[in-house]
């Protein structure tokens, strides 16, 4: 099964069991309620433990998450740090509007320029405004597109490719 990140646990909130979590999705509201499933990765048995939202506050920054059965800040303490998760089940196509994608459908995706494969896109950069598309290229530093619609012209998930057209000075090894 396939997880993917959704946020950092980063501290305890309190002696109740509870968490200090930081989002790294674009969907805390969707993620993070009552009844939803997380995950966490156990590194003293390589296996991942399910647990249940069962409290869900903001404070400042953070999300404050207490989960089912965990009461106690020393039921949680082994999980500070991790890295929460959700799993494939838990996605949805009705969380994207139109032209938006997960990362990691794009992420292995060819991408193409007037029909020639430039590269693959190795990972995705969300510096500000838009995301940053990577391209590893064969003998070429690696190309950094910005997810505008001047440049990323389509993306087709069943045929594993991105359509572009990359500006004049974008490539500096043209």
């Amino acid at each position: 099964m396939n997880y993917f990140n959704v946020g950092k646990l980063v501290n305890t909130q309190g002696i109740k069991g509870e968490v200090r979590v930081i989002s790294t999705t674009d969907f805390p509201d969707q993620r993070f309620k009552k009844g939803n499933r997380v995950f966490v990765d156990d590194e003293q048995t390589h296996s991942m433990i399910q647990l249940e939202i069962d409290g869900v506050r903001s404070q400042k920054n953070f999300i404050i998450l207490h989960f089912k059965g965990y009461d106690s800040i020393n039921d949680v303490l082994k999980f500070k740090p991790a890295i929460l998760k959700v799993d494939e089940s838990s996605l949805s196509d009705n969380d994207l509007a139109d032209g938006e994608y997960y990362y990691h459908q794009i992420i292995g995706l060819d991408v193409v320029e007037s029909g020639d494969i430039i590269g693959t896109v190795k990972e995705i950069l969300a510096p500000g405004a838009n995301d940053v598309w990577v391209v590893k290229r064969d003998h070429k530093s690696d190309l950094l597109l910005p997810k505008i619609d001047s440049v990323i012209k389509s993306v087709d998930l069943d045929k594993g490719e991105i359509q572009v057209e990359v500006p004049e000075g974008l490539d500096d090894e043209d």
